[in-house]
Parts: C-alpha cells; sequence; structure tokens
C-alpha cells in the first residue's frame, strides 16, 4: 500500500504503515499544487523586501536581526546545522520515519511557504529506506521538535548521520548517494519549515495510542485468566451493573471480562456456591473500572492526536492571502497533556494487574492454591521473583508517570519562556508501555501456571488458548525451570497479536 500525502494531510494508519511496515510515500498533486502556491507569496515577500521573520531575519532572540537577500540561504542552511544539537542514543528507527512523513504532512498542507521539491527530499529519504540519526535528547516540545527534526533535515541537506543496516552511524552523504540522490539546496524559509513542528511528539503519540489500544484488550485477558485461576466471581461483569455507571470504557472491559470467564469448568465447579466469594478482591472485582477509564483516556489522546493531524504546526505561516504571519501553533502542550494523561491510564493498568499476580501467588489469599504456584514451595520458589520484577516495574512505572508537561525551563534568551515538555513526555509514556507489556506478562504466566494447577478442571476457551500459547515454554508444575526465557515468551504473547486472535476465534471479537 502506498501511502498518498493528501493536501488534508494523512491519518493514523498512515503513520503507522510508514513507521513500522515501511510503506513507500507519495505526494498528491494537490498538495504538491498547495506548496507551489504558498512558496510563490514567499518569492513575492523576498521580491519586495518586506521584512518576515524566518525569511529575512534571524530566529529566537535573533528575530529582529536582519539578514540580506544573497545570506538568505545560508542562513537556512546555518539554521539546521546549528540545530542539530541533539545529544544520547538514538531515536528508534520508527519514530524517526514517523516523524519524517508528518513534516511532509505538515508541508503539503501548503502553509508553509516551501518548494514541494523540499517535502519530496523527505519522501525520497523514506522510500530508500535512509533513516536520520536522532539523538534522544534535544526538544522541549516548542517551537515544536526543533532539534529532532534538524537531525532529519540534516540527512536531506546530505550532512550529518543516518542509521547504517545494523544501527551504526553512517554519514548521510555516503547514504544518499549509495541510493542516487541528491542533496537539497534550500532557499529563503524552508530551514525553518522543516524544523517547526510537533512531528515528534505526534508520532509517538500515534504509535503509543496504537500499542495502549492493544495493550488494553490484553490487560482484560490477562484479568479475566487470574480471576479464573483464583476462582473469582463472574457476577460483577454483568452488563446490568454497568450500564447504571454509564463510562464507556468500563462496559466495554466488563464485557470483555465477563465473555472470557463463559465455557469454563474452573469457573462452573464455585459458581452456584454461596459462600464463595460474596465480593472478591478490589483488583478482581474493579479491573472494568481500572481498565475502562484507561480506555476512556485513549479515547481521548486519540481525540487530540486526531485534531493535531489536522493541523498546521509551523512559524511563520503563509495565509492564502498572502500573508505571513507568527504563531504559536509548535507549542507541544495539547500533545503533552494527552501524552502524561495517558502514561497515569496506563501505569495503574499494570499497577492492578500485578496486585493480582500477588494475590496469585499468596497461600493466605489464592483460594487453595500452592504458595508462589509451586507444586513443592521450600525447596522451590515459583513465580516469587516473577512478582519481585513486577513490583519494580510499577514502581518505576509511578515515577514515570509523574507528568513532564507541568516542567519548563527558559530558553533562546528568554524568548522562548515556557515550553511543554512533550517530547519527554511522549517519549517516557512508550517507556511505561513497554513497562506494561512485561507486567501483563508476568499477570499472564501467573495465570497460566494457576490454571494448570486446578487441573483436571478445564479452563474457559480463553484459558486453554493460554495454555496453548504458554505451555512448552513453561512446561507443566514442577520444580523451578530458568525464568527469564518464559518471561520473555510472554512478553511476546502480549505484544503480539496471535494469543487475541486465538481466543477471539473461540469468543468472538473484544474490544
Amino acid at each position: 500500500m502506498t501511502v498518498i500525502v493528501q493536501p488534508t494531510g494523512v491519518t493514523p494508519d498512515d503513520v503507522l504503515a510508514v513507521a513500522r511496515a515501511d510503506a513507500p510515500v507519495a505526494i498528491d498533486p494537490a498538495a504538491v499544487a498547495a506548496m507551489a502556491t504558498s512558496r510563490a507569496i514567499v518569492d513575492g515577500i523576498e521580491a519586495a523586501g518586506r521584512p518576515v521573520y524566518g525569511v529575512s531575519t534571524g530566529f529566537g532572540a535573533l528575530a529582529n536581526t536582519f539578514v540580506a537577500p544573497e545570506r538568505r540561504a545560508e542562513l537556512q542552511h546555518a539554521l539546521i546545522r546549528s540545530h542539530a544539537a541533539g545529544i544520547g542514543a538514538p531515536m528508534p528507527r520508527e519514530v524517526v520515519r514517523a516523524m519524517m512523513l508528518l513534516r511532509v504532512r505538515s508541508l503539503a498542507l501548503g502553509r508553509s511557504g516551501v518548494r514541494p521539491v523540499v517535502a519530496e527530499g523527505l519522501v525520497d529519504l523514506l522510500n530508500h529506506s535512509i533513516t536520520p540519526w536522532v539523538p534522544e535528547h534535544g526538544s522541549l516540545g516548542a517551537s515544536g521538535d526543533l532539534a529532532p527534526l534538524a537531525h532529519c533535515a540534516l540527512a536531506l541537506l546530505g550532512e550529518g548521520w543516518v542509521l547504517g543496516p545494523t544501527g551504526e552511524r553512517v554519514p548521510a552523504a555516503d547514504a544518499l548517494h549509495a541510493a542516487g540522490l541528491v542533496p537539497v539546496e534550500l532557499a529563503a524559509k524552508e530551514g525553518l519549515a522543516l524544523i517547526n513542528g510537533t512531528d515528534g511528539m505526534l508520532g509517538m503519540l500515534l504509535l503509543a495510542g496504537h500499542d495502549a489500544g492493544h495493550l488494553f484488550t490484553m490487560a482484560d485477558v490477562t484479568a479475566a485468566l487470574a480471576i479464573e485461576a483464583m476462582l473469582g466471581s463472574e457476577r460483577p461483569f454483568l452488563p446490568e451493573l454497568h450500564s447504571i455507571r454509564p463510562h464507556p470504557g468500563q462496559a466495554v472491559s466488563a464485557a470483555n471480562i465477563h465473555r472470557l470467564l463463559q465455557g469454563s469448568r474452573v469457573m462452573d465447579s464455585h459458581r452456584d456456591d454461596l459462600a464463595h466469594a460474596v465480593q472478591d478482591a478490589y483488583s478482581m472485582r474493579c479491573a472494568p473500572q481500572v481498565a475502562g477509564a484507561a480506555r476512556d483516556t485513549l479515547d481521548f489522546v486519540r481525540t487530540i492526536a486526531g485534531r493535531e493531524l489536522l493541523s498546521v504546526v509551523d512559524n511563520p505561516v503563509v495565509l492564502p492571502d498572502g500573508r505571513v504571519e507568527s504563531t504559536g501553533n509548535f507549542h507541544g502542550a495539547p500533545l503533552g497533556f494527552a501524552a502524561d494523561y495517558l502514561a497515569i491510564a496506563a501505569a495503574e493498568v499494570g499497577a492492578i494487574a500485578e496486585r493480582r499476580v500477588d494475590r496469585l501467588l499468596d497461600v493466605a489469599r489464592n483460594r487453595d492454591l500452592p504458595a508462589f504456584l509451586s507444586p513443592d514451595p521450600g525447596v522451590n520458589s515459583g513465580l516469587m521473583i516473577a512478582q519481585y520484577t513486577a513490583a519494580g516495574i510499577v514502581a518505576e512505572n509511578r515515577r514515570l508517570a509523574a507528568p513532564a508537561s507541568v516542567d519548563s525551563l527558559p530558553t533562546s534568551g528568554m524568548q522562548e519562556d515556557h515550553v511543554s515538555m512533550g517530547w519527554a513526555a511522549t517519549k517516557k509514556l512508550r517507556t511505561v508501555l513497554d513497562n506494561l507489556t512485561s507486567l501483563l506478562a508476568v499477570e499472564l504466566l501467573a495465570a497460566v501456571r494457576g490454571l494448570q494447577l486446578r487441573a483436571p478442571l478445564v479452563p474457559s476457551p480463553a484459558g486453554r488458548a493460554a495454555l496453548a500459547a504458554l505451555g512448552e515454554v513453561l512446561g507443566d508444575p514442577g520444580p523451578d525451570v530458568f525464568l527469564a526465557p518464559v518471561l520473555e515468551t510472554a512478553r511476546q504473547v502480549v505484544r503480539g497479536p496471535d494469543l487475541l486472535h486465538s481466543i477471539e476465534r473461540e469468543v468472538g471479537p473484544l474490544a
């Protein structure tokens, strides 16, 4: 599938296709025409000699410094070189590709005053799998992602570094030459247009939103399996109990968990026992209230990201009537707030999962399962230390859930005196979600072991699918095994689509 960048932009699925599936990219002719029209306005301003920020002046605190016409192309190249000042490990390839596509999107809206050749140059990099080396530190989230975008733009000029085949640092000039590409020579305004945007923040938020959607469904799966293994009740998940508190995400999670618990001989074994599980613990009974609130948070985040995909994030912007106006649309507060909010929600989804793991392992609370899910506790420790690992990850996620967007450090001689820290917010959100993957993997592992120990009772279709996914690497209950490879496999199962697809084939689609 070729992703066509329209004059109206791109979709979240387009970003995922380019970032993760290396989909080829093309620019719609109407977008090319919009860029050419916008560029003609900038050319007219240059010819008239009018002072306009970023066209005939310096940048930031140097906005009142006039630049002579013969030095304006030099100005744009100097801007890219000076702003490519990041430091640290390179950002993941998928993040950089998302960022590049989103910058093409922004230029293609026809409000940046660049020649089509600039956007086409970025498309060439994407289509030749040339990924700029973008260090992790450098962006404050206003004026957009200046340093990360400058590292992308520098590769377009045939300077700086790109990622090699095995992640090594390769000179951009060599990569362009090998691909038969010619470096772009910038004209007035174009360097600024390449770096003034929220594309890094938005790219990470879109990737994180996609991942969170999958993980929140998997959180319902692992919660249901843990509840089944602990002989919990399915009654708290009845639809009539959630219709009286009409939070949409809560209803979805409750419906998922209730469906996953059907068809289980484990559940049948105690369903009619009136003395059993009059009230389950909060970590069991309130699973849909927590995961559902996270789903509602994700809906908000998707709304914000969708709006940003329709937005012109540049400064200055070229209006159709010929005006060139300074804006603050590059400020990342909307994205930073959204990322921090989702990080809080994802951290809590992981925290309640860890509480269920602890309950599953505790002989005093796990309803007749052996201590730490070992058939021979004492000599063997079972999953004791897997819960330690989960507890440590929960603690890290709590630290990461502290909002980045409430922080601000003034820069550029106090011209840029309030910044969003949106890059930091979206970057740490991705870490929180990776940690959530690990936490759900521990819960999946504990639930599977618990269901194994309920034999000969046959678990639910979801339980049987989970046993099939992990049974070979986990083995039957017995002496302790090297757990790290088992946990890694569980992480892959949680992250990937196969277990979810297997379950949905049996119980129908989960939301």
